[in-house]
C-alpha cells in the first residue's frame, strides 16, 4: 500500500479496488463509510484535486448525497458562491466533536491515495505527513469559510495586522491540538504504523519571519481567532526565507530554506484574488484634477491564504501572504528564440525576486531597491484587499467617512510605514477624495507598534531611491511633512528660535531636505552693508508674514542669490535708507555632504492615531528619548501594550506533560483560557508530590534535547547537568558574547583547581545557544564563530568531562524552541539595560517553569515583578545609568575589573585554536571609535554577571529550592498570555469586539 500501511483495523482494500476499477465502477472511497459528520467533512472534490485556485477544492466539497438538502459555502477569497455537500447547520457543529480516530485514518489513507503529491509506489513519513496535513486541512475548511461568511453578514469592524514576518511554526500538532484533535489523529496514526511525533516531525519550519517580531505576529494572530476577534494578518510569502544556518568550522553559513520545495499543505493560492503593483514611472495631472502616476513597472501580487484556527472555538482566521510575478504575455518569446533567454524572462526574474529572501542584504544600491519593494508590495497589496472588501460589505451605502469605523490596520514596526502614503494616494487619486478627507481617514485608520529603541533599527529609506521608486508616494510624503511643520511652529511659535530648530530636527519626516518656503521664510537672515553683524529678523518677518502674498515668500527667499551681483563696495549716501540684504540660514537648506533621508519612524508616528511599546520600560523610553518631541506634542497617541505569548503552542502543546501536570493540581485546564488560573498553583510550591512530578517532567523535557543535540552537532550531554540556555537572535546588545566570556571564565577556574575542588565548587552545566547572525553582520558572525570554537575545546577537555558542556544548536526555528524551552533550567536574557524592547523568549521560559538570570531591561522587568524577586537572578547596570557610563568611557575613567582582563588575555593566549580574536576583543576596548569602547558595555556588567552565576550554582544545588523557584515562575506568569496582549490592542487602539460563530 502506498503508504506502507500495515493491515489492521483499517481496511485498506477498497483504496486498492479504486485504483483499479474503471471510474464508472468505483465504489466511494473508504471514508465514505464513516460517521454521516466526517464523511461530510472530509469527502473530497474528486480524486487528485489539488490546492491551487480556490474556487471549489477551497471548500473540499463533492456533490450533495441523494435525497438531502444542499447548502451553500463562499470563498473565503471570493465572493464565488461554491457548492457544498448536503448537510445541515446542526451537523456542521457536531462535525469537530464526532469525529472517531477510525474515520480520521480512512481519510488520510484516501488523501495518500488521491493526493497526488507522491508516486503511488512512494512510501515514507514524508508522505503519511502531507497525506495527514489535508485530512486536518479539511476540517480547518469547514470553519474558515463559515468564519469569513459571518464577518461578511454581520460587517463588523475588522483589524488587519500588517508585518514583514510571521514566524509561523510547524501547523500540524497546533492545528490537531487547537481543534482538539490530538488523542484521534495520534490513534489514527498509529492504526496506520505511523507514530504522530515522528510524522509532525516532517513538516518544514515556514521561513517567513526570524526572530521575535514574526513570533510575536503569530502569537496575535493564535489570539485573535481564540478570543474571536474579526482580524487577518497580511504577509509576505518568502519562498527562500532569511536563510538556512548551518554551523562549520569556520562559523556560521547560510543556504537558501527549502521550505516550499515539496509544497505547503496548509496554504490555498486564490488565484482569482491579485492586484497591480506599480514601481518607477511618473505622475502627471489628469483632466479631472487628479494626480496620474503612470509607466513604469507593472507586477502583480497574488494571495495565499493560511487559515488560523482559534482554540476551542469555530473562528477560524486567515493569514494572508503575497506571492509576486507578472502576467504570461511579459515574457518576451521573441527574444528567448533569438536565444537571448535572460532578456525574454527578465520581467518575472524582476517580480518574483521581490519575494524570493527575507530581508536582503541592503548595503547595496540593488539591495535596498528590492527591500524597498517588498515593503511597498505588502502595502500596497494588503490596502487594495482591505479596500475591496470594504466596498464589497459596504454595498450600496458605501460612505468613505465609514472606513474607519470598518477599518483598523496594525504596523507591527516600521516596515509597513509606507500604508500611510498608499491609503493617501489610493484614497485621493482613484477614489477622488480631497487632501483633507484622506488624511482625516488615514490618520484613524493607521496605528504603529514600536519594537526598537536602536537607532539602526529606525529605519531611514534614501529619498532619491524613493523618488526614483515611488514617485507620487514622495509627493504624499513631502506634503505631510510640510503640514507637520507648520503644526510645530504654530505649537512653539518663533520666540525661541534653537527650540524651534530643534524640534524641527528631531520632527521632521524629511532630514537634510530643504525646508519649504512656508517655513523656511522664517530662517532668513538679514544682513546689513557696511560690515554690520547678521541679525536674526524672525519677529519682523513674522510679523510681515500677514501682509505677504504667497507669491512673495519665493521671492524674499531668492533675495540672496539675486543680489550676489551687486557690489558690497557701493557707498549709499545714506545707510538707513539702504535696502538689506537676505541670507537663508543653513539650517534650512540640503546638505550636499549628508544624504538626504526619509525617517519612516517619524512618518508612523504622524500619520497614525496609536503609537505603543511592547513593555513597561520600553514605552517610557519611547516617550521620554525616542519620540520625546512627538510626546509633547501629542500625550494622548502614545500608550503601553506588553507583549504576550499564546499559552496553547507555549505550553500545552509543546510541554503536554507539564500542561497535565498544572491541569491536575489547578483542578482544570481552563488555564489554557484563562492564564490568570496559573497563579492557582502558588499555595502548592512546596508540595513535595507536585514538586516530584514537577522535575520529573523537567527532566523527561531534558532527555529529549539531548537526543537532539546529539542529532545536530554530535555532542553527548548529560540530563543530569543543569541546562543553561540562551537563544534568541545574534547581535551585540543581546550580549551573547557576555555570556561565552562569563563560560570562559568559569573554564579557565576549573582548568586551574584540583579534580576534586572542581566538583566541590561548580555545578554542572550544559551552556546551550542557538540563533542566526545576519549575513552581512560581521561581528555577530564572529561571535558564533567564538562560540563554537570554545565548544569544540572544553567539550573534549578529559578534565572537565561532563562538569560543563557547549552547543552551539545550529538553526534555530520555533520547533527547536519548543524542545530546548521546556527542557530549560536557567534561562539568560541578559540584553544592555535599556536596549531591548521587550522580549518575549523570555515569557516562555517562564511559563514553562524555567529560571531567568537578567539586566533591567525590556520584559525583563515585569517578569521579574510578577514572579518575585527572589525567584530571579538580576545583575547589570541600570537603564538611567547607560548613557553616564558611556560617557564615563569615551573621558577614559572606566577601570576594568582584574577578572575581565583576565579572562581576555586567555582568550587571547591560543587556548581555543587558531582563530584570530583581536577584532571581537578590541570591540570591548579603547574609549571611542566605530566598533571600540565597549558600546554595550560587557566590560561593565561582567563582574556582576559572574558574581550573579555564582549565586545561580548556589541555588541550583537545593533542589527543592530550585523547584518552588520553578514553580512560581509558572505561577506567576499569567500576565504574560498574548490573549491578555490581544484584549488590549482591541479595546484600546483598534475599537474592536468578539464576533461569537453562531
Amino acid at each position: 500500500h502506498s503508504l506502507g500501511y500495515r493491515a489492521g483495523r483499517v481496511t485498506l482494500a477498497s483504496s486498492h479496488r479504486a485504483r483499479c476499477t474503471p471510474p464508472s465502477a468505483r465504489p466511494l472511497p473508504p471514508m465514505a463509510t464513516a460517521s454521516p459528520p466526517l464523511a461530510t467533512a472530509f469527502r473530497p472534490l474528486a480524486a487528485g484535486s489539488g490546492t491551487g485556485g480556490g474556487g471549489a477544492h477551497a471548500a473540499g466539497w463533492v456533490a450533495p448525497r441523494r435525497g438531502r438538502r444542499g447548502f451553500v459555502v463562499r470563498s473565503v477569497a471570493s465572493d464565488r458562491e461554491v457548492r457544498g455537500p448536503a448537510s445541515t447547520e446542526e451537523e456542521l457543529s457536531a462535525v469537530l466533536t464526532s469525529i472517531d480516530s477510525s474515520a480520521i485514518a480512512s481519510n488520510i489513507q484516501h488523501h495518500a491515495d488521491f493526493t497526488p503529491l507522491f508516486s503511488p509506489e512512494h512510501s515514507s513519513p514524508l508522505k503519511a505527513y502531507h497525506a495527514t496535513a489535508k485530512s486536518v486541512f479539511d476540517s480547518l475548511i469547514i470553519n474558515w469559510n463559515a468564519t469569513y461568511d459571518y464577518y461578511n453578514k454581520v460587517n463588523a469592524k475588522q483589524a488587519y495586522y500588517l508585518s514583514m514576518e510571521f514566524l509561523q511554526g510547524r501547523a500540524l500538532t497546533n492545528a490537531i491540538g487547537n481543534l482538539e484533535l490530538t488523542g484521534q489523529y495520534a490513534e489514527a496514526l498509529k492504526q496506520l504504523g505511523h507514530n504522530l511525533e515522528d510524522v509532525a516531525s516532517q513538516e518544514p519550519d515556514p521561513a517567513l519571519g526570524n526572530g521575535g517580531l514574526g513570533r510575536l505576529a503569530s502569537c496575535f494572530l493564535d489570539s485573535m481567532a481564540t478570543l474571536n476577534y474579526p482580524a487577518w494578518g497580511y504577509g509576505l510569502r518568502y519562498r527562500y526565507g532569511l536563510f538556512k544556518q548551518i554551523i562549520t568550522k569556520d562559523g556560521q553559513e547560510e543556504v537558501a530554506e527549502n521550505w516550499l520545495e515539496m509544497g505547503n499543505p496548509w496554504e490555498i493560492v486564490r488565484n482569482d484574488v491579485s492586484y497591480p503593483v506599480k514601481f518607477y514611472g511618473k505622475v502627471v495631472e489628469g483632466t479631472d484634477g487628479r494626480k496620474h502616476w503612470i509607466g513604469g513597472e507593472n507586477i502583480k501580487a497574488v494571495a495565499h491564504d493560511v487559515p488560523i484556527p482559534g482554540y476551542k472555538t469555530k473562528t477560524t482566521n486567515n493569514l494572508r501572504l503575497w506571492s509576486t510575478t507578472v502576467p504570461s504575455q511579459n515574457f518576451d518569446l521573441g527574444a528567448f528564440n533569438a536565444g537571448d533567454h535572460a532578456k525574454a524572462n527578465e520581467a518575472h526574474l524582476n517580480a518574483e525576486k521581490i519575494c524570493h529572501v527575507l530581508y536582503p542584504g541592503d548595503e547595496s544600491s540593488e539591495g535596498k531597491i528590492l527591500r524597498l519593494k517588498q515593503q511597498y508590495t505588502l502595502c500596497s497589496a494588503s490596502l487594495q484587499d482591505i479596500i475591496s472588501r470594504f466596498e464589497s460589505r459596504a454595498g450600496d451605502s458605501l460612505n468613505w467617512e465609514d472606513f474607519p469605523s470598518k477599518v483598523a490596520v496594525q504596523m507591527n514596526d516600521t516596515h509597513p510605514t509606507l500604508c500611510i502614503p498608499e491609503l493617501m494616494r489610493i484614497l485621493m487619486d482613484i477614489k477622488g477624495l480631497s487632501w483633507n478627507e484622506a488624511w482625516s481617514i488615514t490618520e484613524r485608520t493607521v496605528a504603529y507598534t514600536n519594537h526598537t529603541v536602536l537607532p539602526e533599527a529606525l529605519e531611514k529609506w534614501s529619498l532619491d531611491i524613493m523618488q526614483k521608486l515611488l514617485p507620487r508616494h514622495v509627493e504624499i510624503i513631502e506634503t505631510i511633512d510640510e503640514e507637520l511643520m507648520n503644526n510645530i511652529v504654530s505649537k512653539y511659535g518663533t520666540a525661541d528660535i534653537s527650540l524651534l530648530k530643534q524640534k524641527l530636527k528631531d520632527m521632521r519626516i524629511l532630514d537634510n531636505v530643504d525646508l519649504p518656503a512656508s517655513v523656511a521664510k522664517l530662517f532668513v537672515k538679514t544682513k546689513m552693508k557696511k560690515g554690520k553683524l547678521l541679525v536674526e529678523s524672525l519677529e519682523s518677518i513674522a510679523e510681515a508674514d500677514e501682509k505677504t502674498e504667497p507669491e512673495e515668500e519665493e521671492n524674499i527667499l531668492s533675495e540672496t542669490t539675486e543680489k550676489k551681483g551687486e557690489s558690497d563696495s557701493e557707498e549709499a549716501p545714506d545707510a538707513e535708507k539702504e535696502d538689506p540684504e537676505y541670507e537663508l540660514d543653513p539650517f534650512a537648506k540640503y546638505d550636499p555632504q549628508l544624504p538626504r533621508v526619509v525617517r519612516m519612524a517619524n512618518l508612523c508616528v504622524v500619520g497614525g492615531h496609536s503609537v505603543n511599546g511592547v513593555a513597561e520600560i520600553h514605552s517610557e523610553i519611547v516617550k521620554q528619548d525616542v519620540f520625546n518631541s512627538f510626546y509633547e506634542m501629542w500625550p494622548t497617541k502614545f500608550q503601553n501594550k506588553t507583549n504576550g505569548v499564546t499559552p496553547r503552542r507555549w505550553i500545552r502543546f509543546c510541554n503536554p506533560e507539564l500542561s497535565a501536570i498544572i491541569s491536575k493540581w489547578i483542578g482544570s485546564d481552563d488555564w489554557i483560557l484563562n492564564t490568570d488560573k496559573l497563579a492557582g498553583l502558588k499555595k502548592f510550591a512546596d508540595d513535595e508530590d507536585l514538586q516530584s512530578e514537577w522535575r520529573t517532567a523537567k527532566r523527561n523535557n531534558k532527555m529529549k534535547v539531548v537526543s537532539l543535540i546529539r542529532d545536530k552537532t554530535g555532542y553527548v550531554v548529560s540530563p543530569d547537568a543543569m541546562f543553561d540556555v540562551q537563544v534568541k537572535r545574534i547581535h551585540e546588545y543581546k550580549r551573547q558574547l557576555l555570556n561565552i566570556l562569563g563560560i570562559v571564565y568559569r573554564y579557565k577556574k576549573m582548568k586551574e583547581m584540583s579534580a576534586k575542588d572542581r566538583i566541590k565548587s561548580f555545578v554542572p552545566r550544559v551552556c546551550i545557544f542557538g540563533g542566526k547572525a545576519f549575513a552581512t553582520y560581521v561581528q555577530a558572525k564572529r561571535i558564533v564563530k567564538f562560540i563554537t570554537d570554545v565548544a569544540a575545546t572544553v567539550n573534549y577537555d578529559p578534565d572537565i568531562g561532563d562538569l560543563l558542556k557547549v552547543v552551539f544548536v545550529p538553526d534555530y526555528n520555533v520547533s527547536v524552541a519548543e524542545k530546548l524551552i521546556p527542557a530549560s533550567e536557567l534561562s539568560q536574557h541578559i540584553s544592555t539595560a535599556g536596549m531591548e524592547a521587550s522580549g518575549t523568549s523570555n515569557m516562555k521560559f517562564a511559563m514553562n517553569g524555567c529560571i531567568l538570570i537578567g539586566t533591567l531591561d525590556g520584559a525583563n522587568v515585569e517578569i521579574r515583578e510578577e514572579v518575585g524577586e527572589e525567584n530571579f537572578f538580576l545583575f547589570g547596570a541600570h537603564a538611567p545609568e547607560i548613557a553616564g557610563l558611556r560617557q564615563e568611557r569615551a573621558e577614559g575613567k572606566f577601570v576594568p575589573d582584574p577578572r575581565f582582563e583576565e579572562v581576555k588575555e586567555y582568550v587571547r593566549s591560543g587556548v581555543f585554536g587558531t582563530s584570530n580574536y583581536d577584532e571581537l576583543m578590541g570591540s570591548l576596548e579603547g574609549n571611542e571609535g566605530y566598533g571600540r569602547a565597549d558600546y554595550f558595555l560587557v566590560g561593565k556588567d561582567f563582574p556582576s554577571y559572574i558574581e550573579c552565576q555564582e549565586k545561580v550554582d548556589e541555588a541550583y544545588r537545593d533542589q527543592k529550592l530550585w523547584t518552588r523557584m520553578s514553580i512560581l515562575n509558572t505561577a506567576g506568569s499569567p500576565k504574560f498570555s498574548s490573549d491578555r496582549t490581544i484584549h488590549e490592542y482591541a479595546k484600546d487602539i483598534w475599537d474592536i469586539s468578539p464576533v461569537i460563530m453562531p
